[in-house]
């Protein structure tokens, strides 16, 4: 639909019309969520999308729930569209009564706690007319905003959380500050950031009070994080990131990241430029207990069972004396493919698990399949099949 007959429909239909304005003013007032719903009804958007199949009969049917906005789980790299038939559901779009497509599981996407909260909240009234299994309950993902997070994973034995307070713009104002710090018992260094952002866009570190101002400048929205700065840097004066995934209960490794500066991401580190970074990077993904050692490998292990995802993961730091220091766990957590440099072939196989890890786990909770799809290789060796088929054609 073009801008020209979107617009005539508009001017020619009221409700439409009236959707619209409520789009325009809800969308002025923040309120994305609602701001969205109007959105999809002035331009007679549908909820669901289905992603192109390539199989014959799909092993799995799966429904996924999405947001519209940001804050969704990359999980689609995941399904193959030779075994998995997709249907992904919009939230903001579904109007109440509209039944659900046929479907053998159900995956929530949605997976930023501290933006997308209303969207959880609509996917758990969604899936209500659902009989089918669910990853990531909408539910278990809204216990995950980086505030929640920090207080309920800092009993952990073997952990270290950085304390998190949402504040207003307005109490980090120069006559405000010292009363909010000492409330709170923030100390500089300290973090500052826009909630729902990520790879360290809108997160700035501050030092002092004369460069408070300055970072305020810089970060959008009134409603802000303060966090406790956790100095992850190591004695040989670089600084380290794990990241490690859990998937149905079990721990697996994505990646090392090493870098020169506190805010550590893959993306970032110039991983290319240091063999020996690379070559420590091999053993982690290769041997994970030996690396992070058994404390801390139990450590990870409690954190998952607190957060209960199905699907999510952890970025973290090891102090001096072996305890995990927590950055980030959620269901946001992406697992993406290395580059085809020859560089990276080390860290094919680990990322190679996890995606077969993935596939598995859905495909051993579908429910009874019907009778049309009751001769079809569901399991591992159909899910290696298309792997190594995938593998070979890349």
């Amino acid at each position: 639909m073009n801008s020209i007959s979107t617009s005539h429909e508009l001017a020619s239909d009221p409700s439409r019309t009236a959707h619209l304005a409520a789009f325009q003013q809800l969308q002025q007032n923040g309120q994305m969520h609602d701001a969205a719903a109007h959105l999809a009804r002035a331009l007679g958007l549908r909820a669901y999308v289905v992603l192109p199949f390539r199989g014959s009969v799909p092993v799995a049917r799966v429904l996924v729930l999405q947001s519209i906005l940001a804050g969704n789980a990359l999980i689609h790299r995941f399904l193959d569209d030779r075994l998995f038939q997709v249907h992904v559901l919009l939230v903001e779009f579904w109007q109440p009564g509209t039944p659900l497509p046929e479907h053998d599981l159900v995956f929530n996407a949605i997976g930023d706690a501290d933006v997308r909260e209303q969207a959880l909240v609509q996917g758990a009234l969604i899936l209500q007319a659902s009989a089918a299994p669910v990853f990531n309950p909408p539910a278990a993902v809204r216990s995950t905003s980086r505030a929640r997070n920090a207080d309920r994973l800092q009993p952990l034995h073997g952990v270290r959380t950085a304390r998190t307070i949402p504040v207003n713009r307005s109490e980090l104002a120069s006559d405000a500050l010292p009363v909010t710090l000492e409330r709170h018992l923030f100390r500089f260094p300290l973090l500052v950031r826009t909630p729902g952002f990520h790879m360290g866009q809108n997160c700035q570190l501050v030092e002092s009070n004369d460069q408070l101002p300055g970072v305020l400048d810089q970060l959008p929205g009134d409603e802000l994080l303060l966090l406790e700065y956790l100095n992850a840097r190591s004695a040989d004066g670089w600084w380290r990131k794990f990241r490690v995934l859990f998937l149905d209960g079990q721990l697996y490794p994505v990646h090392l990241a090493i870098a020169s500066h506190w805010k550590v991401h893959y993306f970032s580190a110039e991983m290319a430029n240091h063999a020996e970074h690379r070559a420590e990077e091999a053993l982690f993904l290769q041997d994970m207990d030996s690396v992070l050692g058994a404390s801390a490998i139990a450590a990870l292990q409690r954190i998952q069972r607190v957060l209960a995802l199905d699907y999510g993961g952890i970025d973290f730091s090891l102090d001096a004396d072996g305890r995990v220091l927590l950055f980030e766990a959620n269901a946001n957590m992406a697992v993406m493919r290395p580059a085809s440099d020859s560089i990276w072939d080390y860290r094919r196989p680990a990322v190679e698990r996890i995606y077969q890890a993935f596939q598995q786990m859905l495909l051993e909770r579908i429910q009874p399949s019907p009778a049309s799809r009751a001769d079809l290789p569901i399991g591992k060796t159909s899910i290696q099949a298309c792997n190594q088929s995938r593998t070979l054609s890349a």
